[in-house]
């Protein structure tokens, strides 16, 4: 049975000089899983609002949608509500209530169910997800990813027969992200639930998937199973969509064409016994350590709580990062991150310890010092805006910081993040990755000593992340010192010159990308995975596998 049907259907935003989707012809079958990628800004969150009819974006519609063999347009409230669920890509987005428990039931509450089926229903999904400890606490105090999985229970308790996310995992962590799409599974696999899901994140969901969308300037690209979709993108070169291919099976169709080939790995253990098949017998050279010895910031036994009767968000914790240093800091939810963060621009202070910029304490510098010294981006894009339009919080950025050549400035960084459209848009009437690469821009057109930036690839598709890491790779070549919170694995392997590992307040570990990530079950990458234990073991990345390649292997 079709779920959803779209025939020739195409959307037009008020104002807006292009459409947001154009010509779009497809269909969604009962219980399929699909996944929906593409660059950021080429319709995809557009598309899944559409299919949820009380959220649906003001503007021009063309064409038929139809859910269920008759018109979206004519289906009652109520019904929509529960058989369609819908998880936002920014959590803060969906949550209303000032409690847990509350914001889970509100849903059940305003459809009038029975004290005893929530009660049933509550009890289910919430031993489900894990979260019994988080029921008596507040919205506001839990971390993004706590959030999104709150959400995603408040939308589960309806029994929808249909969920649609849009990039659900964004603000996980590895094992959390992991973990919520083994969720989606098997909720898909085992109650047959219809699910849509937007994702940048796809190193595993292609080997998850039924059906792959791919997404570009608001048509779709390439539509069909994993492998075929893969095989086409390489068939036609397409440089564009080749960043959405998980990177195992890059390694495969880029290393294949020279080998007897099989089927394109979509798993981890599918690229494991193709590499054993090869049986490439070459060491790996790991990346080097910084020898750069001048600190820039450090800080020394830092305790951190937000009030006395709150437990300690930092806890001893010790740090020091080297001028020029691309520095990276991963963990899981809550640990501490977005928090050292704070304490390091002087956003909060520590109870104990010290915050050093080129040794003195960062309490006692005057706030043009920090300001011209330091940038920072906060997790959430949207507390950096204050204008109406892009173009004015640019202006801005220029006024303040004195930039010469401004406008020739801010025209370069439009062009390099590809946001030129959207420069005299509302923030907020942008998708989540058109705003993060804005936010990112602004930042980067003062020219600060230190960038502080707290998951700064959230919201952006893969093509978009190639290029902002070679803008990061530029600026840090001219001595710009980079510190870097993040759950992307994948680009703290590539790029970063040193990690750290937080947990429970305070860094557990830290060194190269290889000293730290390698032989790891989740805080590794995919390719470290698939190649443990071959020719290859060390290499963390597509390209490190590509330069390993053994000589007596044909390329």
């Amino acid at each position: 049975m079709d779920i959803f049907q779209m025939k020739n259907l195409s959307f037009h935003y008020l104002e807006a000089m292009e459409p947001a989707l154009n010509n779009i012809s497809i269909t969604i079958k009962e219980g399929d899983f699909t996944v929906i990628c593409g660059p950021s800004g080429c319709g995809k969150t557009t598309l899944l609002s559409l299919l949820k009819k009380e959220i649906a974006p003001a503007g021009e519609l063309e064409g038929t949608l139809t859910y269920l063999g008759k018109a979206l347009s004519e289906w009652d409230d109520r019904t929509l509500i529960e058989e369609i669920g819908f998880v936002f890509q920014d959590p803060d987005n969906q949550i209303i209530m000032d409690d847990v428990m509350q914001e889970m039931v509100f849903g059940m509450e305003n459809l009038g169910y029975s004290n005893l089926e929530m009660r049933k229903r509550v009890a289910e999904l919430v031993h489900f997800f894990g979260m019994e400890g988080l029921l008596k606490a507040k919205p506001s105090e839990l971390s993004g990813g706590q959030k999104q999985l709150l959400n995603l229970l408040s939308v589960l308790l309806l029994k929808p027969k249909v969920l649609l996310l849009d990039e659900p995992t964004s603000q996980l962590d590895p094992v959390a992200a992991k973990n919520l799409i083994l969720m989606l599974e098997r909720l898909n696999k085992e109650m047959g639930m219809t699910t849509l899901l937007v994702e940048h994140r796809l190193e595993e969901l292609f080997a998850i998937a039924d059906h792959v969308i791919v997404m570009d300037k608001g048509f779709v690209r390439y539509e069909g199973e994993s492998r075929d979709i893969i095989e086409a993108i390489f068939q036609n070169n397409d440089e564009r969509a080749i960043p959405y291919v998980p990177s195992i099976s890059q390694l495969y169709m880029k290393k294949a064409q020279y080998l007897e080939k099989t089927s394109i790995p979509l798993t981890v253990k599918e690229c494991r016994s193709w590499i054993r098949t090869v049986s490439p017998l070459m060491s790996t050279e790991q990346k080097a350590a910084n020898d750069k010895n001048e600190s820039i910031l450090s800080l020394q036994e830092v305790y951190f709580q937000y009030t006395k009767k709150t437990p300690y968000i930092l806890k001893n914790l010790a740090l020091e990062v080297k001028q020029g240093e691309f520095y990276t800091i991963v963990g899981g939810n809550g640990s501490g991150k977005s928090t050292l963060l704070k304490a390091c621009i002087g956003n909060i202070k520590p109870q104990r310890g010290r915050v050093l910029f080129r040794e003195k304490e960062t309490s006692k510098l005057k706030g043009k010092a920090l300001y011209n010294n330091f940038a920072y981006l906060p997790q959430n894009p949207k507390t950096y805006f204050i204008h109406d339009t892009i173009d004015k919080e640019m202006q801005e950025v220029v006024e303040q910081k004195k930039i010469d050549n401004g406008e020739e400035k801010i025209v370069e960084m439009l062009c390099t993040f590809e946001i030129e459209h959207i420069r005299h848009q509302h923030p907020y009437d942008c998708s989540g990755g058109e705003m993060q690469k804005a936010a990112l821009a602004c930042m980067l057109l003062g020219s600060p000593t230190i960038l502080f930036i707290d998951e700064p690839t959230k919201g952006l598709d893969p093509l978009s992340k190639q290029h902002f890491a070679r803008l990061l790779k530029q600026l840090h070549q001219k001595g710009l010192t980079i510190v870097m919170v993040t759950h992307d694995i994948e680009f703290a392997a590539k790029y970063a010159e040193r990690c750290a590992m937080m947990f429970d307040g305070a860094i557990m570990a830290e060194g190269t990308p290889t000293e730290l990530f390698q032989g790891n079950y989740f805080y590794t990458t995919s390719v470290n995975r698939a190649t443990s234990g071959s020719g290859l073991t060390g290499t963390l990345t597509l390209e490190e596998a590509l330069a390993s390649w053994p000589n007596h292997v044909p390329i």
